[in-house]
């Protein structure tokens, strides 16, 4: 027979989501107000994409000025995919893979916790911000837009562009997915992350280095916490278990 792994108690998630982002929301003000650091980290970032030969995220900025829907889509694609999707992801999870689920939360919690630790060691600021990039702020001059002012945005530290989460996270999504189920159209869950990398660079909120760092962040993470193991069970041919996987812990926000 199958063997089911316990859900850990939905009250208790609950309450470890709730408490964990707001440890989160106050390390991420920690770090605001760093202003001259993250331009002129910007500018370092700016210089050493261009030594290495990276794209020039104008070019794919330019893709989406091709049309004003186009790249409002693209704006409502990072103000609103971002949080629903991995939590959606996580829901399911939960109800459908619980062992799969303790294993997520567990990444997450260690890629968004190491991202926190950066942000305050390496505040850098977006592209959109930095002057000599020549890119446009589509956020502010097409809409939705996410920010504020820095000066008086005081919901989030926009000084925080490495490593993205948006793009971290959404990784983890299609990782998550692609692990936990047998579908052989499970592979296409990764054009949610390639979305997501084109949004974030094409709305000139990230550098390509950012979601590098996310992706070499992840990968650490994914190392160290496994996923569960998949065996074959003796009560019938070509059924599988899960082995346990361990307890642990979510952040529940992230830029």
């Amino acid at each position: 027979m199958k063997a089911r792994t316990e859900r850990p108690p939905l009250l208790r998630e609950l309450l470890l989501v709730a408490g964990l982002f707001l440890v989160y929301k106050f390390g991420r003000q920690l770090a605001t107000g760093h202003t001259e650091a993250a331009f002129r980290n910007a500018r370092h970032v700016w210089d050493l994409e261009r030594t290495v030969l990276l794209p020039d995220e104008g070019s794919v900025q330019s893709l989406l000025l091709h049309g004003d829907s186009l790249v409002h889509t693209a704006n409502v694609y990072y103000a609103t995919v971002h949080f629903p999707a991995t939590a959606a992801f996580l829901v399911w999870l939960y109800l459908r893979r619980p062992a799969h689920y303790v294993w997520a939360r567990r990444v997450l919690a260690a890629v968004t916790a190491a991202a926190l630790v950066l942000h305050l060691a390496f505040p850098l600021a977006p592209p959109r911000m930095l002057a000599t990039t020549g890119l446009v702020d589509t956020g502010r001059v097409y809409g939705p837009s996410v920010y504020g002012p820095p000066q008086t945005d005081h919901l989030s530290n926009q000084f925080a562009a490495m490593p993205s989460l948006h793009f971290g996270w959404a990784l983890m999504v299609a990782i998550g997915l692609i692990v936990a189920t047998r579908s052989r159209w499970r592979w296409l869950w990764l054009t949610h992350p390639l979305l997501t990398l084109l949004v974030i660079v094409g709305t000139a909120n990230h550098y390509w280095l950012d979601a590098i760092v996310a992706t070499a962040l992840l990968g650490l993470a994914l190392a160290a916490v496994h996923a569960p193991r998949r065996t074959v069970s003796t009560a019938g041919r070509g059924s599988a278990q899960l082995a346990p996987a361990e307890d642990g812990v979510l952040v529940g926000a992230g830029r």
